[in-house]
């Protein structure tokens, strides 16, 4: 049986992070979730120290991406990874307030696997992320190759 996938967590907002970790625990995911607070945390994690993300070889990685981060676009982050051989085949949430449609459509040209527009009223958010955390839950996520 293969392991669960560890759920990468690029968010800046500490409020938003914590929020998406409570949601996610609520709607039953029990996956490690590595919260990586800028891109620059977010590349050494993927990348690992050589920056060739075979540090992730042989594991299942979620990737939850904000494209909104202090340091660098998320599109840039979303671009490296499907770029990489090894963490290709990782599925990429975007979980943005961008609801721009050629952002979105961007994101999807690039190999996003959902793009998923942050609600501003907390409850919804809230269960934006329940709503999430039921379908990561059920997800089958392959190893980086």
């Amino acid at each position: 049986m293969s392991q669960p996938a560890t759920i990468a967590m690029v968010e800046d907002d500490e409020g938003h992070a914590r929020l998406i970790e409570k949601n996610l625990r609520r709607a039953g995911v029990q996956n490690e979730i590595v919260p990586l607070a800028n891109g620059a945390l977010a590349i050494s994690f993927l990348f690992g120290p050589d920056g060739t993300g075979l540090v992730n070889k042989g594991r299942p990685l979620l990737v939850l991406l904000d494209l909104n981060l202090p340091d660098m676009s998320g599109i840039d982050i979303l671009k490296r990874l499907k770029e990489n051989a090894y963490l290709r085949v990782s599925p990429v949430v975007v979980l943005t307030t961008t609801d721009d449609k050629s952002e979105i459509q961007r994101c999807y040209d690039l190999g996003c696997n959902v793009y998923i527009t942050k609600p501003v009223d907390y409850e919804k958010f809230a269960n934006a992320i329940q709503q999430l955390g039921l379908f990561v839950s059920v997800m089958q996520v392959p190893e980086a190759i």
